[in-house]
């Protein structure tokens, strides 16, 4: 039983499919909020109409014996706006941001972005990572996440997949099957 309904965390809902790229009087910035103001920061840009993407995994929590589900953000303190300089001032009013980052490789985001929306799609349990790790770039050749590329890392004898927001220095993790990998040329 969720504590919570999921919240909106992505506005528009074809943000990430549509190429972003055609519209150059707009640009992605990586807003980070105040502390535990991802989701409140979200709301207000839902309420201005400015497009925004805050990643969002479902966690269990044990409360008084009974299990509960509640949804956070999965790279604490970020939401990514997509949106001109007007639209970046008015996110300011909101009283919840601490910092806004430039995004200087707008394509490279918006790919990262799209891949981890896609592995919180698919439900799996994920692994945030502090930082990346030099090792294998692959991309996955089948089952539900073929397609997807990143890199190979090893954690207590496992085989994991990181998927990173390169400009952050952050990523997620999964554990996955070496046989589903083939590396990228």
């Amino acid at each position: 039983m969720p504590i919570l309904k999921a919240e909106t965390a992505i506005h528009p809902e074809n943000l990430l499919n549509q190429d972003s790229t055609v519209d150059t009087s707009r640009r992605w910035w990586a807003v980070y909020t105040k502390a535990r103001q991802e989701k409140a920061f979200a709301r207000h840009l839902l309420s201005m109409d400015i497009p925004f993407y805050l990643p969002l995994v479902a966690k269990e929590n044990l409360i008084r014996g009974r299990r509960m589900q509640s949804f956070i953000p999965l790279f604490g303190g970020y939401v990514f706006l997509f949106g001109n300089e007007l639209e970046r001032t008015k996110s300011l009013t909101t009283n919840r941001i601490s910092t806004i980052l430039p995004v200087d490789n707008q394509p490279q985001l918006v790919e990262d972005l799209l891949q981890i929306s896609r592995l919180i799609d698919t439900g799996a349990p994920l692994t945030v990572e502090s930082r990346i790790c030099p090792g294998d770039s692959i991309r996955i050749k089948s089952g539900p996440m073929a397609g997807l590329e990143g890199t190979v890392i090893h954690r207590r004898g496992k085989t994991r997949l990181l998927v990173a927001v390169k400009m952050l220095q952050q990523g997620v993790s999964l554990e996955i099957d070496d046989f589903q990998l083939e590396p990228l040329v």
